[in-house]
């Protein structure tokens, strides 16, 4: 379905352009199963300022896995059957996930903007699983464990265990752009952004991501209804979601990793396989942001991010473990000219 409106358009030198309105089903043509890929086709191509609702599956597993597992068959979105039954191209990953939407101004250099507008829960429950082997933690734990976790989309809490509720504040574990080349796995992020599990990136919040394929070739998934910030045993409250972005391309921005900003707070990031490392890079990417978006001094920037800036552990279990650094927007009494 398509639904035209007319917008202003001036950030991106045009005057007044049409924007649209599209939705992308999950269907067995227009997922990826465990990878991005610069030599993907695209399931939709867009324009700058256009908005796509984009549905994606849970990392729960097969209907068959979930219903042994106390799922009822009904509670189950119907398209999910077809996408386990129908599609053959998988890994090197696990996740599934909806797209590449390609933007079409998009060149490589340039940042697309995220607009994450709205994020829907799509079912009425969730699930948390660790395996042999995976989580922060195998040795404590060298078995699996799988635990269904009702949802009460009314309240937006989690119903963990007698006592025990969890908000909700579902995002998307997995936001991101092709690489250059050739088909790499969903599992690590990187500076296409990919699987960060940032529990930040909610509905309201903003992500910007540097473009390295021709119509950068966006895809999301991994829905998430809650999660702690390590994602220690390996998965958060994984769940169906449905997702309404705006892309925006900017041709005069350049970033070498991901950014965000939500209406409190500046974000950068870093993602690496050392902890140490990522700290260094999330920390150096916000001194460049002071710098160059704040018009600050070096100095200045350093001393600032240990006066006011927080470093917190994204995730500690993808691979590439990530570091977010939070800037508060509230110590800018004033704007700075970029």
């Amino acid at each position: 379905m398509r639904r035209v409106l007319l917008v202003s358009l001036s950030l991106l030198g045009f005057s007044c352009a049409q924007a649209a309105d599209f939705d992308l089903p999950a269907t067995p043509k227009t997922v990826a199963w465990g990878y991005y890929s610069g030599q993907s086709v695209p399931a939709l191509t867009v324009h700058s300022g256009d908005t796509v609702r984009m549905q994606a599956l849970s990392t729960c597993g097969s209907p068959e896995r979930m219903i042994a597992r106390g799922v009822r068959p009904e509670q189950i979105p119907p398209y999910t059957a077809a996408i386990y039954k129908e599609v053959q191209d998988k890994g090197p990953g696990g996740h599934i996930l909806t797209g590449p939407v390609a933007i079409a101004e998009a060149e490589p250099g340039d940042v697309l903007e995220v607009q994450i507008l709205k994020v829907d829960l799509d079912a009425d429950f969730a699930c948390n699983v660790f395996g042999v082997g995976s989580g922060f933690l195998p040795s404590e734990y060298p078995y699996g464990r799988y635990k269904v976790v009702p949802l009460d989309r009314k309240r937006m809490v989690g119903q963990f265990a007698p006592g025990i509720e969890i908000p909700l504040k579902p995002f998307f574990g997995s936001m991101g752009v092709a690489p250059a080349g050739a088909k790499i796995d969903s599992a690590p992020p990187f500076v296409h952004a990919g699987n960060m599990d940032n529990k930040e990136l909610v509905a309201g919040t903003t992500l910007y991501i540097p473009v390295a394929a021709k119509g950068a070739l966006f895809q999301a998934g991994d829905g998430h209804a809650a999660q702690g910030n390590g994602e220690v045993d390996i998965t958060a409250l994984e769940t169906y979601l449905s997702g309404t972005f705006r892309f925006v391309v900017h041709k005069d921005r350049h970033l070498r990793w991901p950014r965000a900003e939500t209406p409190t707070h500046y974000i950068s990031m870093g993602f690496s396989k050392d902890l140490k490392e990522a700290t260094e890079l999330a920390l150096k990417d916000m001194i460049a942001f002071l710098v160059e978006d704040k018009g600050m001094n070096r100095d200045d920037a350093y001393m600032l991010a240990s006066a006011a800036v927080d470093m917190n552990i994204t995730q500690l279990v993808d691979g590439n473990v990530g570091v977010h650094a939070m800037c508060p927007k509230a110590v800018f009494t004033r704007t700075a000219k970029r």
